[in-house]
């Protein structure tokens, strides 16, 4: 089923087309940014249109798994700089930026894995925006880089999310440099899960959520969760969470499913799917 989303995701006056494009296969929902001719630079109505998006698949339990995906030859080439320049107010920054990061954030709240699919460049808050999905798989010919430095404005937001899934010294190199590295290299610094060739992208992100959207809905989500909350913890209070939450994990029906089925040797039968 192929849907679209609402009539506020258009750009007025811009396109018939919706800045956002919805298609759900089964268990599986793929969001495609659609500004291949601005190589889908988030724009303020792209940036509504996402969260709107993400608010509502947090509510729809029959989607599993969230494909997060761009038209054209580029993933995110990061803010539209033209849109930025035509509105030179501190304020105005000030309420774009945390816009964005209220976006990134929502990746994250989503019970829902996020996997980005990544082909062309991924910059500045396009790089951002594939930290903050929960997976990524990624063309062979994609880069990806925080070039903000380059221009005179430091990455500062994408390095909220770039800083928690490289090293320290990775990150800083990728932020104060602004060089692009490539798919391998993105991999090899932890930013991305997988490298595929050009035409088997598709296929390898389908593996991915496929297998995921196979598990138990109450599970990903609770796991999902508390993967998040804590890694911003110490250690012992990251033990105390995980352990309550675990124990809260067995009372769901789907646990005692999964090790019945397991001890039986038979395929589990999920009641949270």
């Amino acid at each position: 089923m192929t849907t679209t989303a609402p009539e506020k995701a258009r750009e007025a006056g811009k396109s018939a087309e919706p800045i956002i494009l919805r298609h759900d296969d089964g268990a599986i929902c793929t969001l495609t940014l659609n500004r291949p001719a601005q190589y889908n630079a988030l724009s303020e109505t792209m940036i509504d249109a996402l969260i709107a998006a993400f608010e509502a698949l947090a509510g729809e339990d029959a989607i599993r798994v969230v494909v997060l995906a761009a038209k054209g030859k580029a993933f995110c080439a990061g803010h539209d700089l033209k849109e930025m320049r035509a509105n030179p107010d501190q304020a105005y920054y000030e309420a774009l930026f945390g816009k964005c990061s209220r976006m990134m954030m929502a990746i994250l709240r989503l019970p829902q894995p996020v996997i980005a699919r990544v082909q062309g460049i991924a910059t500045a808050a396009g790089c951002q925006l594939v930290a903050s999905c929960d997976l990524a798989v990624a063309s062979r010919d994609s880069r990806f880089a925080t070039s903000g430095i380059n221009v005179g404005l430091f990455c500062m937001t994408p390095g909220v999310a770039l800083s928690r899934n490289l090293s320290r010294k990775r990150a800083f190199e990728m932020l104060f440099t602004g060089d692009f590295v490539s798919a391998e290299t993105a991999a090899a610094y932890g930013l991305i899960n997988q490298v595929a060739a050009p035409d088997a992208l598709d296929d390898a992100v389908a593996r991915l959520a496929d297998k995921i959207a196979a598990k138990s809905r109450a599970a990903v989500a609770a796991g999902k969760r508390v993967f998040y909350r804590q890694l911003e913890m110490g250690i012992d209070a990251a033990y105390d969470l995980a352990a309550r939450e675990m124990a809260c994990n067995m009372m769901v029906h789907d646990a005692g499913e999964g090790i019945d089925a397991f001890i039986a040797k038979r395929a589990p039968t999920w009641r949270h799917r």
